[in-house]
C-alpha cells in the first residue's frame, strides 16, 4: 500500500537513527562504568534500565490508544516538530563549526576519571556502578521511547516499524560494544542528528497539519517534499552560520 511505502520506511529510519545516537551515548558511559567499577554491576544496571523503559513503552502505548487519532496527531506532531528542531539546531551549529562536535572518547575519559574518584569498587556488588549505568540508560532511553511512541501514534500500524527501528539500533550498538569494548568515536553522530532532526521535523509538521484538519497537497506524497524542504533550509542555515562565524573570527 502507498501508506506503508511512504510512512513505514521513514518511520523505521527515523526511529533507528534517533535510537542509534542515544544508544551510542549510553554505551560510552556504561563502558566507562564497567571498565572502572566492574562489569557485573554495570550490565545489571543497564539491563534494569532497559526493563524500566520497556514497561514505560507498554504503559504509555496502551494509554495512547484511548486518545482520538486527530487530537493525538496534533499534539504528537507539535512535540515531534519541537524535538526535531532542537536536534536540527544543534546539528546545524556543529556542522557550521559554531559549537564543538560531540566527542565520545572525551566523554568516556571524563566519566572514567569521575568514577575513579569515588573510591575502590566493591568486589561482588557495586551500587555506584549499578546506579550510574541504570541512570544513563534510562535518561538516554526516555527520548527514544518518546520518539518511538510519537512516530507510532501518528498513524495506525506505524508502532511496529518504529519499534523495530529502535530495537535494531539497540542490537547494533550492543553488538559493537561487545566486540570493540571502547567508545564508538567513529560513528558520525552529528550527521545522524542532522538526519534525525530533518525527519522528525518533517513528520511533526505533517502530522500537526493533519491533526488540525489540513489537507496536504498530494496527500501522503507531501511527506517526502517536507523532508526535502527541511533539509534544504538546514543546509542554507549551515552556510549562513559559517559565514557569520567566519566574519566574527576575522
Amino acid at each position: 500500500m502507498p501508506l506503508d511505502m511512504i510512512h513505514a520506511g521513514p518511520s523505521m529510519l527515523a526511529a533507528f537513527l534517533a535510537s542509534l545516537v542515544e544508544c551510542v551515548e549510553a554505551l560510552t558511559v556504561v563502558l566507562a562504568v564497567g571498565a572502572v567499577r566492574g562489569w557485573r554491576s554495570a550490565l545489571a544496571g543497564s539491563a534494569s534500565g532497559l526493563l524500566a523503559l520497556l514497561l514505560l513503552v507498554v504503559a504509555l502505548g496502551h494509554a495512547l490508544t484511548r486518545i482520538p487519532l486527530q487530537k493525538l496527531q496534533m499534539v504528537v506532531g507539535a512535540l515531534l516538530l519541537l524535538l526535531g528542531m532542537r536536534w536540527l539546531r544543534k546539528a546545524v551549529l556543529r556542522a557550521a563549526g559554531v559549537i564543538a562536535l560531540h566527542d565520545e572518547t572525551a566523554i568516556y575519559e571524563r566519566e572514567a576519571q569521575a568514577l575513579r574518584g569515588q573510591g575502590a569498587a566493591a568486589h561482588a556488588w557495586d551500587r555506584l556502578a549499578f546506579a550510574t549505568a541504570f541512570k544513563i540508560t534510562v535518561l538516554e532511553g526516555i527520548e527514544v521511547v518518546f520518539i518511538v511512541l510519537a512516530i507510532g501514534a501518528g498513524r495506525p500500524g506505524l508502532m511496529w516499524p518504529a519499534s523495530l527501528g529502535a530495537l535494531a539500533a539497540l542490537m547494533v550498538v550492543v553488538a559493537l560494544g561487545v566486540v570493540v569494548h571502547k567508545p564508538l568515536a567513529r560513528v558520525p553522530e552529528n550527521t545522524l542528528k542532522f538526519a534525525v532532526g530533518v525527519l522528525l521535523s518533517a513528520f511533526g509538521t505533517y502530522w500537526a497539519g493533519e491533526g488540525m484538519g489540513y489537507a496536504w497537497p498530494g496527500a501522503d506524497g507531501a511527506l517526502p517534499l517536507l523532508v526535502c524542504v527541511f533539509l534544504a533550509v538546514a543546509m542554507l542555515c549551515v552556510a549562513r552560520c559559517r559565514r557569520v562565524a567566519g566574519g566574527v573570527a576575522q
